[in-house]
């Protein structure tokens, strides 16, 4: 009988040897700890080197018959943790490459060893395959992913979810178009010239295009919010229109090489698409494309079509295109009116961040295509940025149930946004986000975005780098709040006013710029950049109302309680004359916190079931438990909802339950279980959230209540250091009383003095009636006289 042939039992790539049979990974003789279902993914992978393996294979293959109720997460973050033990880099791939929607392929040489063959590794692990051999892979599938990018770890200091107009980005032109005259700078995206004397497609085929080429990880688009300042700077008002001759202007002021024009006209009953890119410099046409629909429903068909071709001859390799083609009508919907609403939205955010205009068109938008996913994105960031959370988290349902009909990129924006505001599971969050960058790293939305993640799981040394990085790409003023609130977070206060300076010379506004000015003048002490805020905002609805309810927290840092109440009272009514009950509750819950820090049990608990009443969601709730909580009321029913309501949500569950189970425990006299009960908060108390820091104000007390001063003394200390973060929330202002307590239970008396003595300063305008003012005094008077 002839010999059997040996089966391969290791697979060699680069400097790697994997033992097919045991699933063991050497790198140079030294082995590579591999996780189970990552030793599994390479098995299959280097078995079919070459080969695209689909995600629904390697879902039957590693999770066979069962119900993964996450599978696309529990792939990414398998094929995540493969990368980093072959120090493998997504954007460069050397082993695995991603083919968008499809799924994988091992691209590297591999050489398939049976008995007794011990070939040595290669000395550089791209080095070129022999292609001569059956089990060797050819190297071509490597060479069009090799023109990825580097990652950039992201984060922003914005502690609101950024509005969608910053979803306008750039992405790189190809490195492979070594001839294209656009490769070394951005394109811009002029005027689509309609000569239909259809008004539908004003504007629409524009943002059409926007989209189609936004898809392209290769071409890189001016913003439209840098399109707006250079007009500006131009002495042209925002909207206007880019004539071939404004397009050339603004081409050679905005540094970039080409600009593109479009065109519709009739043809018969025909509709003709074109497309031109033309030098900035000479004028000349670089590059053009045409498309025919036979119809008006199929224009946005053949606006695709032309797209796609365009991108072709500017230099894309063809399997780039196909790898990042989603049909138009896909991308964004099939209606020319739901297009035009969209793009009217995003127009009125980009220019002027004014979300109730661009709510209510895209609201139009979603009831002229109810299955427009988009839409209901950007009407749900809409909604979270005017308070209204469970709106805003309703239609980012609505988007994320029908992300599968857009581009990639869309889907992952999607994805991203319904983890952090729907579920509020951050660690999804930030890792769609970080892919997102990944692919699309010239889109300042989604590094800022990213960095909202990361600045509510308290990443802050992230947070800057990310927010300078948006900044540098985005010219837009909610992104250089983000970066002014970056820095007063740090306490990095000369800079944050720089670059408050630097965006007012650039004429950049909306109102968020002004809530955190707001802020910097408060943490400056400066009363007459604080009344500069207010007095901007006045007959403002949305700007007045949070200005004064920012007014009232100020207020009530410094002890003047009634004067709190007052202006809480107003930005209240405002509230509700505007029918915005969500915002009214928050209002409410805040004051019913603050009402029962500061001693007033009665008063705490009529303004939670006043909240409650206006609202349940999560923040409302959260902030009326922990005004009962501290005030002894019954606050566990609340928990317990809170608890059942978002069992993934990961500031409810490592924040704000952690904080009132160690408010019962100290109630009941368990100060040891309520340190116990803070232990899991440790990782997030220094996030970007509603009740910033409080399990480290409970965390003191409860050494305090252990006599362990020296603890609470530290607890304390890091609420008075982070002050950028606290700002003026009321234990911003008791860290010090905690203080005076600390060092009096260490004994320290002159400390103590001088603590009480800070707490004293900061209220010297206070009313006095205050119970925890009246009980600071008595220990005062006690510690003095001893």
């Amino acid at each position: 009988m002839p010999e059997r042939e040996a089966q391969p039992q290791s697979a060699v790539f680069g400097r790697f040897r994997f033992d097919l049979s045991s699933r063991e990974l050497h790198k140079d003789g030294h082995t590579v700890r591999l996780e189970d279902k990552a030793a599994q993914l390479l098995s299959i992978l280097v078995s079919r080197a070459g080969q695209v393996v689909s995600r629904e294979e390697l879902r039957e293959a590693l999770w066979p018959g069962d119900v993964h109720l996450d599978f696309q997460h529990g792939l990414n973050k398998t094929v995540n943790k493969l990368r980093a033990a072959l120090g493998d880099d997504a954007d460069e791939p050397r082993f695995i490459e991603t083919l968008s929607r499809r799924g994988y392929r091992f691209t590297a040489a591999v050489e398939l060893v049976g008995n007794g063959r011990h070939p040595a590794p290669a000395a550089d692990s791209a080095a070129a395959p022999d292609t001569s051999r059956p089990d060797t892979v050819s190297a071509e599938a490597a060479a069009n992913s090799s023109r990825r990018w580097k990652v950039i770890a992201f984060v922003s200091a914005v502690c609101t979810v950024l509005v969608l107009a910053s979803y306008i980005a750039w992405p790189r032109l190809t490195q492979r178009a070594m001839q294209s005259p656009a490769q070394k700078g951005s394109i811009l995206l002029g005027e689509f010239m309609n000569s239909t004397g259809d008004p539908v497609f004003d504007d629409t085929l524009r943002q059409g295009l926007s989209v189609q080429l936004e898809q392209s990880p290769f071409l890189n688009l001016v913003s439209d919010g840098q399109i707006h300042q250079t007009l500006r700077m131009m002495g042209q008002p925002a909207e206007a229109k880019l004539t071939p001759a404004i397009a050339q202007e603004l081409c050679a002021r905005t540094g970039s090489k080409a600009f593109l024009r479009g065109s519709i006209a009739n043809l018969g009953s025909a509709y003709v698409i074109g497309l031109k890119a033309v030098d900035c410099t000479t004028g000349e046409l670089l590059a053009d494309a045409q498309s025919q629909a036979p119809s008006k429903e199929k224009v946005l068909d053949a606006l695709s079509r032309a797209a796609t071709d365009l991108r072709s001859k500017l230099g894309e390799s063809l399997s780039t295109v196909r790898g990042f083609d989603t049909p138009l009508e896909q991308v964004t919907t099939p209606s020319l009116e739901a297009l035009q609403a969209y793009s009217q939205g995003r127009k009125a955010v980009a220019e002027n961040g004014e979300w109730y205009e661009s709510a209510l068109l895209f609201r139009r938008a979603v009831e002229l295509d109810p299955s427009f996913a988009m839409a209901y994105e950007a009407l749900g960031v809409d909604y979270e940025n005017l308070g209204q959370v469970s709106l805003g988290a309703e239609n980012r349902r609505k988007a994320y149930e029908l992300r599968q009909r857009t581009s990639e990129r869309e889907r992952l924006y999607i994805e991203s946004g319904y983890y952090l505001s729907g579920t509020g599971e951050l660690q999804k969050a930030l890792e769609t986000q970080e892919m997102l960058v990944r692919v699309y790293p010239r889109d300042f939305a989604s590094w800022n975005n990213l960095g909202t993640v990361t600045g509510r799981l308290g990443q802050w040394d992230r947070v800057l780098v990310a927010q300078r990085k948006a900044a540098e790409l985005g010219m837009h003023a909610i992104v250089h709040a983000g970066l002014i609130s970056a820095y007063m977070c740090l306490n990095r206060l000369d800079e944050a006013r720089a670059t408050a300076r630097e965006v007012q010379a650039k004429n950049l506004d909306s109102p968020f710029l002004h809530y955190v000015l707001y802020q910097l003048a408060f943490m400056e002490e400066d009363p007459h950049g604080m009344a500069e805020q207010v007095a901007w905002a006045s007959g403002k609805p949305v700007p007045e109302r949070t200005l004064l309810e920012l007014e009232s927290d100020t207020a009530a840092f410094s002890g003047r309680l009634g004067k709190a109440r007052e202006l809480s009272r107003r930005a209240l009514m405002l509230a509700e004359q505007q029918g915005e009950k969500e915002v009214a509750a928050g209002f409410e819950a805040q004051a019913a916190v603050r009402e029962a820090l500061y001693g007033n049990a009665a008063e705490a608990r009529i303004r939670a079931a006043a909240a409650l009443k206006l609202s349940e969601n999560r923040d409302t709730k959260s902030g009326a438990a922990l005004a009962l909580a501290f005030a002894g009321g019954a606050a566990q029913p609340l928990a317990d909802d809170l608890a059942k309501q978002f069992p993934q949500d990961t500031i409810v569950q490592f924040n704000y339950l952690p904080t009132l189970r160690a408010q019962f425990a100290l109630q009941r006299a368990q100060a040891s279980k309520a340190i116990e009960e803070l232990r899991v908060a440790s990782p997030f108390e220094l996030g970007q959230v509603a009740f910033a820091f409080y399990p480290v104000y409970v965390r003191g007390n409860a050494f305090l209540a252990v006599r362990e001063g020296d603890h609470a003394a530290a607890e304390f200390q890091k609420i008075v250091e982070w002050r950028g973060i606290v700002r003026n929330e009321p234990i911003g202002a008791l860290a010090h009383l905690g203080l005076a307590r600390a060092y009096a239970v260490q004994g320290d008396t002159a400390k103590a003095l001088a603590a009480y003595n800070d707490f004293f300063t900061l209220w010297k305008d206070a009313d006095p009636d205050i119970p925890i003012l009246k009980q600071a005094r008595r220990e005062y008077a006690r510690l003095n006289k001893d």
